[in-house]
């Protein structure tokens, strides 16, 4: 009987790494900063801010020029836009979406699957960007 409770555990187990639940595998992945919850899926880090989106668009360009960016190609429109660009040699994409007035989402992902501690750094640089608004 314990044999087959074993096995019974691994195969759940196992249906959790073939269905893609990366929230079950690793938690939730989330940690608490300044501007609410940072969520670490999929290779993006993601957080919400409280300022609305043509500030929070400014802060984000504002940190690629500081980081010295290459190849930036900004593509903006109404609610929702991305930049993409290349800094220290890693390719970044950020997605900045419109989600309630004075509420942004922006979603960051450095490398192809991601990097969560550059991601980190970059929010931390958008956050110093619009505190200084």
């Amino acid at each position: 009987m314990r044999t087959r409770t074993s096995w019974i555990a691994v195969l759940v187990m196992g249906a959790f790494l073939v269905s893609g639940c990366t929230a079950a595998l690793v938690g939730g992945a989330a940690m608490g900063a300044g501007t609410g919850t940072y969520f670490y899926i999929n290779g993006e880090l993601k957080t919400d801010y409280y300022y609305d989106f043509g500030k929070v668009w400014s802060a984000c360009e504002k940190t690629v020029a500081d980081m010295r960016g290459l190849d930036v190609l900004p593509e903006k429109e109404i609610g929702k836009g991305k930049i993409t660009a290349v800094i220290d040699d890693e390719k970044v994409h950020i997605s900045v979406t419109y989600k309630a007035r004075a509420v942004t989402t922006v979603s960051i992902r450095v490398g192809l699957i991601g990097n969560k501690l550059s991601s980190q750094l970059i929010h931390d640089k958008i956050l110093d960007n619009l505190s200084k608004r």
